[in-house]
């Protein structure tokens, strides 16, 4: 039998530090090159790299575009109504996540950010009429005291149906 010095084992391999011993190079995702890993895992040679991220990216954007597209098409009176709606709608979100109560949470998110492009929208249409910031925070304060408080569309279904 032949006898290893205690240096010549590596603590972590049972292979001696002097025998060259050949390891797969890893990338830099720490993966195996594609070789040496089709041979333990059949489905990652088949499988196509991912082109981009553009791909699902310009679905996003197409229907963000399209959403805009939608948005400027209404009258500002509509689109006014709709804020006031989806805030109303965000209202009772929290009030159904403070109840402990099921709910999405990603509807908050879809229901800010549409609120968003809606005044967005809205300001534009302000910039284009020559209304500068100031006065434009002025009619948003009246337009807020003006609004007449109702139950989001989610609350009148509900009614409705009683």
């Amino acid at each position: 039998m032949a006898t290893m010095s205690l240096p010549a084992a590596s603590p972590l391999t049972s292979t001696p530090r002097g025998l060259a011993v050949s390891t797969p190079r890893t990338s830099f995702l720490g993966l195996r090159a594609l070789g040496a890993s089709a041979a333990r895992f059949p489905g990652l040679a088949a499988a196509p790299r991912p082109s981009a991220r553009g791909e699902a990216a310009v679905v996003r954007m197409a229907k963000r575009e399209q959403e805009l597209e939608e948005i400027r098409a209404m009258e500002t009176e509509k689109l006014e109504e709709e804020v006031v709606d989806l805030k109303g709608e965000l209202f009772l979100l929290r009030l159904k996540r403070s109840a402990r109560q099921e709910f999405k949470s990603s509807e908050f998110g879809r229901m800010r950010k549409r609120i968003a492009r809606l005044l967005t929208v809205r300001r534009e249409r302000e910039i284009e009429q020559g209304i500068n910031k100031r006065l434009s925070r002025k009619l948003d304060r009246k337009w807020k005291l003006g609004i007449v408080v109702r139950p989001p569309p989610s609350m009148r279904e509900k009614t409705e149906e009683e």
